[in-house]
């Protein structure tokens, strides 16, 4: 077994990775909970969204290009802090929870997988399943390309919404819009900061990414802007052609704003749906076993996951132990409130990320990509009022 990953990802692909990360399979459900707070002003909450997630963003940019390493926010939190317990704890919530909500998101695509085809859950779980796991584990590359293929079919059926919403007539709430509530629109966009969540996966990409200290922060700043631009305008076509009455919680908006432009059931969005679950399966995967390899060079325990294979350069055992942990989630997984819980552990990586890059800055000011102090004493802020806001939610 050899140590190294190869380095087989330029910049193009990584992007692509970190917009089908954040895109998902959020976007066919998120929509009409932001609207039930924003109203029809839901597309400038996504964009306010978007601005309250480029702190933390440009935060991560900096340190990608100082510890361009597959650990990523353990490297980071590991460095800021200067404790090597912490760092660990850390990389392990990430793999947590991106393990646990791939698991979801995995019965979620299956789910949809059986509208269309008569299919047993649990094999459609297990085939699914291993496919995703053999392809991250055959290579980076490959694994990349797929994401790309699924990010593609995605962003294809999110434009037929498009399409359809900007070509139909245009609903009453549209024609004669109320003023803008700007305490409306501050709750939407807290909602839909967590559509954002995603950007930092990036990262952990670090050692098999060409020219990290460029590429890494160029593909981060790249994916937060194509995918706030998404957001936007697909939430500008749905609060034009579908009523705040019907949009505002639906658990089907884009299926909504099909229906009420074209007419017919929209059965194509569940197609689109169950590669956009596989898309965010995928990601997770590949993500998490990083990590893994990252924490293995840092703890004795975990030592073993640190190798990749000599051939296919990928951590097969980090993927394998990943990989099973998604089906059993997907197979047994019952939490209603997995996104908030998800969402807070990250949330809370994200405070820790940036009070570390702050204390890093005031040691060695230098870095290949340099922001501003400014920039994290801000992210750490937003990113304290998130969890908060979202443990509020939970409790």
């Amino acid at each position: 077994m050899a140590d190294a990953l190869k380095r087989r990802i330029g910049p193009g692909l990584l992007t692509a990775y970190g917009v089908g990360v954040m895109v998902g399979a959020g976007i066919y459900v998120l929509v009409g909970a932001v609207a039930g707070e924003a109203g029809i002003w839901a597309p400038v909450a996504f964009l306010l969204a978007g601005v309250i997630a480029a702190p933390t963003a440009l935060s991560y940019a900096e340190f990608s290009s100082r510890l361009p390493e597959a650990a990523g926010e353990a490297a980071y939190v590991g460095e800021g802090l200067n404790s090597t317990a912490v760092a660990i704890l850390v990389g392990l919530a990430i793999v947590a929870a991106g393990t646990v909500s791939a698991g979801a998101v995995l019965r979620g695509g299956v789910g949809y997988l059986t509208n269309a085809i008569d299919i047993d859950p649990m094999i459609g779980t297990l085939v699914l399943g291993a496919i995703l796991i053999g392809v991250a584990i055959v290579g980076v590359l490959e694994s990349m390309a797929l994401v790309a293929v699924f990010t593609v079919i995605e962003l294809a059926g999110l434009a037929l919404v498009v399409w359809a919403g900007v070509t139909a007539e245009a609903v009453p709430d549209w024609s004669a819009p109320p003023a803008l509530v700007w305490s409306g629109v501050a709750s939407g966009a807290v909602l839909a900061f967590f559509a954002f969540i995603g950007f930092e996966d990036i990262v952990n990409m670090a050692e098999e990414v060409e020219r990290p200290t460029r590429t890494l922060p160029l593909a981060i700043l790249t994916a937060l802007g194509i995918t706030t631009l998404i957001y936007a305008v697909v939430t500008f076509a749905a609060v034009r052609v579908v009523p705040l009455s019907s949009l505002a919680g639906s658990e089907s908006p884009l299926a909504l704003v099909w229906q009420a432009a074209r007419g017919g059931d929209a059965a194509f969005l569940s197609s689109i749906a169950v590669f956009a679950a596989l898309n965010g399966v995928l990601a997770q995967i590949v993500m998490a076993s990083r990590v893994l390899y990252g924490l293995g060079l840092r703890s004795p325990a975990l030592a073993v996951f640190h190798h990749a294979h000599p051939r296919f350069g990928t951590p097969v055992l980090a993927t394998l132990l990943i990989g099973a942990v998604v089906l059993l989630a997907a197979l047994t997984l019952r939490v209603a409130v997995l996104a908030e819980v998800t969402s807070g552990i990250l949330l809370f990586v994200f405070v820790l990320v940036n009070l570390s890059l702050i204390l890093v800055k005031r040691r060695t000011p230098d870095a290949p990509f340099r922001v501003g102090l400014g920039v994290p004493v801000v992210g750490f802020i937003l990113s304290c009022v998130a969890l908060l806001m979202t443990l509020g939610a939970l409790i």
